[in-house]
């Protein structure tokens, strides 16, 4: 007997059919055919066969949360300083309280295009944010036998700039670099990167060794299937990008890159700032019936560090039928991010 999609009750949500609806894992190893249900909007992706372009509904959905972003005005007012300044804005804040996403928001509202991310770790190195060589690849491709006149691809085939290096390409208009959790890398990195940042340019030496006739050079870029000129192996901007980068506070950094940001700490969110985040995420109906979410959330925070999407996790559940009281609702998707936790 084919089984047929489960809707939602008409007694509304809780009842005991969407019980039924959210159970689609039960654990006794019956095999069945569910509708997986829709993902929250923050968990939405292009498919494979849109990559290239978001695909329509993937881009709204990024859109709407972008568009949504929560911030006070003091913190808006560093953001302008920032952009009238042309310096990097070195962000700070508990885990979850909007760090990256500040990126994506500047970049949306001014209309920048896609946020050029660099996520910082321990092995992270300047160079490969400013580009990669493909040194071998270039050389197999050289020993491919080839047809009279077929010199096969140049060397721009084989040089790609990273996050960092695209920011730096010449155009009209900036574009939003998001350097994450700096603060994550190795301790001379911030000075290497106000090098750059300083200059506003940098050189690529497996260019600006090639002959006169080859001075200009198409290489990739960190934006898929995109590629910039580069004229004697100098990358030089003509627009400082909007650089945002973000810190947890696992360590200081020199004075002298300090001194050439605008230090901008993003705090917990109050019960209002919550309620508009959740209202801007998940829409009025979502907020009408999470008020006990959001007090049995402040009130946890207390003991131990929370990030804000933890609530809107929550937040999502309960309207996808999820019946549990606040705070066994909470116990579900909450975990401390501290030491602690």
């Amino acid at each position: 007997m084919t089984q047929q999609p489960e809707t939602e009750s008409p007694e509304g949500p809780g009842s005991p059919a969407d019980q039924e609806n959210w159970q689609l894992f039960r654990g006794n190893g019956q095999r069945r055919t569910v509708p997986i249900p829709e993902a929250p909007p923050w968990r939405r992706f292009a498919t494979p066969e849109n990559d290239d372009t978001e695909g329509e509904a993937t881009r709204s959905n990024a859109a709407q949360s972008r568009a949504h972003y929560v911030i006070g005005r003091e913190e808006t007012d560093v953001v302008n300083a920032a952009i009238h300044l042309r310096r990097p804005l070195l962000v700070t804040g508990h885990p979850g309280t909007g760090k990256s996403s500040l990126a994506a928001a500047i970049a949306h509202e001014l209309d920048l295009g896609p946020v050029l991310r660099w996520p910082v770790n321990s092995r992270s190195t300047l160079q490969d944010a400013l580009y990669r060589y493909d040194a071998i690849g270039r050389l197999q491709e050289g020993n491919l036998e080839r047809g009279p006149g077929d010199l096969g691809p140049g060397i721009g085939s084989f040089l790609r700039l990273g996050p960092v290096g695209t920011a730096f390409v010449a155009e009209e208009r900036p574009r939003v670099l998001l350097v994450d959790e700096l603060d994550k890398g190795d301790i001379d990195l911030p000075n290497d990167l106000l090098t750059v940042f300083e200059e506003g340019t940098f050189e690529i030496p497996e260019l600006s060794r090639l002959p006169e006739d080859q001075a200009e050079v198409d290489v990739l870029t960190a934006d898929p299937h995109q590629t910039a000129k580069v004229r004697r192996g100098m990358v030089r901007c003509t627009e400082f990008p909007l650089v945002v980068i973000t810190s947890n506070g696992e360590r200081d950094f020199p004075p002298a890159f300090r001194r050439r940001c605008l230090p901008l700490h993003l705090g917990d969110p109050d019960e209002a700032r919550l309620r508009e985040i959740v209202e801007g995420h998940l829409g009025p109906e979502a907020l009408a019936d999470a008020g006990d979410l959001v007090m049995a959330f402040l009130a946890q925070r207390t003991v131990g560090e929370l990030a804000t999407d933890q609530l809107l996790n929550a937040v999502f559940l309960r309207r996808g039928g999820v019946r549990l009281d606040a705070d066994g609702l909470l116990k579900t998707v909450l975990h401390r991010l501290n030491a602690d936790g």
